[in-house]
């Protein structure tokens, strides 16, 4: 590309993935690592060695760096500010890849590129009021409203994963206070949550036998024997499905979007997930605000966070996405 690439980063709670990228968007190198560090020292050097395996990948010259992240960011200074499930608290992220890497980084938060992503190329294209949820070890949220992608006062707004759906439920993982959260009830996290416990009351059912032959019951190993026709693991992801769609009812009754994205890793389930959802949006959302709203899976899939990290780093470089 004669323009030069740009590398994507999106860094997940439990995994890192760092695309070359040019501004048609194709992905040229995928550099992953699963590992994630307790130690920010660690956790940045760990996203260094990311970013320039991808760099050295790169077809042509490097350009810039856009990183997506899972914490509320400051959209002036790239400071992370907060972060759930990374040591990522008060950290000049931005200005310290920049000096270790030696290229102009930009940094927000991990669901809010997804949503650019998708608004400027997939599901939300065309829009002018649209939500994206990233379902994956937590749960993140990006907003388009009128037009605009939405940060709020200092960067934390959208934290869509933090709308609170049972007031009595489990505890939020991570730093969050709160009980009953969204994140807390469909979350990748809370399939495995959910699954286990499903697993050792139905001892008999393939989640039964996994647990019994000591496989980790995880969100994926539930998503898998789902999608194989195991009973028990559907039950958990219609229950899932129906948690999700609560919040979706509340966010489409206050926003009254266009067009509903889920994305994140979680949402390899497709419709497992997302029929029921749609069931519980259809009879419970305020009927001028599910009338016309789509409920859809991302375009880009999990990777819709690295190649919206990627359009923040073209913005950045002055390139536009072809």
């Amino acid at each position: 590309m004669a323009a030069g690439c740009v590398i994507g980063v999106d860094l997940g709670g439990t995994k890192l993935l760092a695309g070359t990228v040019d501004s048609k968007l194709e992905v040229h190198h995928r550099a992953y690592r699963l590992a994630r560090p307790d130690d920010t020292g660690e956790l940045i050097d760990q996203l260094v060695e990311t970013v320039q395996e991808a760099i050295e990948a790169a077809p042509g010259e490097v350009l810039t760096v856009g990183l997506g992240v899972p914490c509320l960011v400051d959209p002036h200074t790239g400071i992370a500010l907060d972060s759930n499930h990374l040591p990522l608290r008060g950290v000049a992220v931005r200005d310290l890849l920049t000096e270790r890497l030696g290229l102009p980084v930009v940094v927000d938060n991990d669901a809010n590129a997804a949503m650019l992503v998708e608004w400027r190329c997939g599901e939300a294209r065309g829009t002018q009021n649209a939500i994206m949820l990233t379902l994956g070890t937590g749960i993140g949220g990006g907003l388009i409203v009128e037009g605009r992608l939405v940060h709020g006062a200092r960067g934390a707004a959208a934290e869509l994963g933090h709308i609170i759906v049972d007031a009595d439920g489990p505890p939020c993982p991570g730093s969050c206070p709160n009980h009953g959260c969204l994140e807390a009830l469909v979350s990748g996290h809370a399939i495995g949550v959910e699954g286990l416990r499903v697993a050792r009351a139905a001892p008999d059912s393939a989640l039964g036998r996994a647990l019994r032959s000591g496989r980790d019951v995880t969100g994926a190993l539930v998503t898998e024997l789902a999608h194989d026709g195991d009973p028990a693991a559907c039950d958990v992801m219609t229950l899932m499905g129906r948690r999700l769609g609560l919040g979706v009812v509340t966010l489409v009754n206050i926003f009254n979007p266009e067009v509903v994205v889920v994305g994140g890793g979680a949402i390899a389930a497709g419709e497992l997930l997302l029929a029921p959802a749609r069931e519980v949006v259809a009879s419970r959302a305020l009927p001028i605000n599910r009338k016309d709203v789509r409920r859809v899976p991302a375009r880009f899939g999990a990777e819709s966070g690295m190649l919206g990290a990627a359009c923040m780093a073209l913005d950045l470089a002055g390139v536009a996405i072809e």
